[in-house]
Order: structure tokens, then C-alpha cells, then sequence
């Protein structure tokens, strides 16, 4: 059966399938946009400066790099790598970006710059 076609004549249970199948992937839907909301609130209640450096963190760019374009330490940058990853409920830098795509962050444009210099 093609999502969202019954061919003719259809049995009843090929109905009650379509159905069940539709409210499921409404299910699904509504779950992960209600996860994604909850994302954007944690997101803005980050600092520019927090957003910024989730956005670099997210882009694949080490704290070493990070600290360089910002001209502080790593501990500097390690520190306010934390405050996001606190806000957000991330546990791991990977979870953080994880979270950054579910967002649809894009790379900062400064961070690209970097990268090629790098």
C-alpha cells in the first residue's frame, strides 16, 4: 500500500491501517515538535556570548581554535563551552550539537573563516 493511496475497492482493515498509520506519524510529529520547542526555549535563555560559542562548538571548532579567534584562554573558552551545555541539558559536546542541528544552526560565518586559516 503507497502512503496515502487505497486502491479500489479496499478492505476494511486497509483503512483502519491507513488510519492508524496517519495518527502515529502525527504522533511522531507533534512529539519532535515539542521537543524542538523546548530546545529553542533552553536556546534563548542563552547569552549572545553563549550562543556564540555553542554555534562554533556546534560548527566542529576545538576550544584551541575557539580561544584564538576570541584571544582568551581555553579555560576561558571551556567555561563558557559549560553554560550552554548546562542550559540546554546537554551532557556531552555531542549531545550539545546534536541539539544545535535539531535547531537548524547553521555554522556561524566567522567560524568558517577560521577553519580555513587554520
Amino acid at each position: 500500500m503507497k502512503k496515502g493511496f487505497l486502491a479500489k475497492p479496499f478492505r476494511d482493515q486497509d483503512l483502519l491501517d491507513a488510519v492508524a498509520s496517519a495518527v502515529q506519524r502525527d504522533r511522531e510529529r507533534r512529539e519532535q515538535e515539542h521537543v524542538i520547542s523546548g530546545l529553542r526555549a533552553h536556546f534563548e535563555s542563552l547569552t549572545p556570548r553563549e550562543r556564540e560559542i555553542m554555534t562554533l562548538v556546534a560548527s566542529g571548532l576545538m576550544s584551541k581554535q575557539i580561544a584564538a579567534k576570541f584571544e582568551i584562554s581555553e579555560i576561558t573558552v571551556k567555561v563558557h563551552r559549560s553554560h550552554p551545555m548546562k542550559k540546554m541539558g546537554a551532557r556531552t559536546v555531542a549531545a550539545l550539537v546534536r541539539m544545535a542541528e535539531a535547531l537548524d544552526m547553521g555554522p556561524a560565518p566567522s567560524s568558517v573563516e577560521t577553519k580555513r586559516r587554520a
